[in-house]
C-alpha cells in the first residue's frame, strides 16, 4: 500500500505557532501566512494559538514543552535569523535547527521548521511574502500533511 500526504480533514486539529520576537516585522508576516494557510485548509482561527518567545533559540525549548503538553496536533515554528558581521548568527541557527530536529524525532507530535535563515534583511522580506512567496504559509502546509501521515500511520 501506498501512503501519500493529503490535506483532508483538517477541521478538528489544532495547532500552535512557536514564534521569536526578535525580527518581528519578518515573523509577524510569516505567521500571518501561517494563519492565513492553516486556515485555508479548514483549521479554525480558535484553534490556533501563537506563542511568542524572545529569541530563536528559545523556539526549541519552548516547543519541546508544547509537544509534551500532548495539546496540539502540530506545532509551526518561526522565526527569522539575519546573518550580520559575527559568529553569532551561525551558533544560533545551529542551535535552533539541532534542537527542533532533536523534538521532533523524540516526540509523537509534528514539529516543522520555519526559521529564515538569511544574509540579508531583504532576504528575509523575500521570503516572507514577497518575490519568494511566504515560508510561513509552505510549512503550516508542509505540518498539515506531516498530520495527516501521521494519522495515516496509526492505522497501519
Amino acid at each position: 500500500m501506498i501512503y501519500k500526504a493529503k490535506l483532508i480533514d483538517q477541521t478538528n486539529k489544532k495547532i500552535a505557532i512557536v514564534a521569536s520576537k526578535f525580527n518581528d516585522l519578518i515573523v509577524k508576516q510569516l505567521i500571518s501566512g501561517a494563519q492565513e494557510s492553516l486556515e485555508m485548509h479548514g483549521i479554525d482561527e480558535s484553534n490556533i494559538d501563537i506563542i511568542w518567545v524572545p529569541g530563536a533559540l528559545e523556539i526549541p525549548m519552548v516547543a519541546k514543552r508544547i509537544a509534551q503538553v500532548q495539546k496540539y496536533d502540530g506545532i509551526v515554528t518561526l522565526g527569522a535569523v539575519i546573518k550580520g558581521d559575527t559568529d553569532h548568527y551561525d551558533l544560533v541557527i545551529n542551535g535552533v535547527a539541532n534542537g527542533i530536529s532533536q523534538i521532533s524525532l523524540s516526540t509523537d507530535v509534528p514539529i516543522v521548521f520555519g526559521v529564515l535563515t538569511t544574509d540579508t534583511l531583504e532576504q528575509a522580506q523575500q521570503r516572507s511574502g514577497a518575490k519568494s512567496g511566504n515560508k510561513g504559509a509552505e510549512v503550516a502546509l508542509s505540518l498539515l500533511e506531516l498530520i495527516n501521515i501521521f494519522e495515516q500511520i496509526k492505522s497501519i
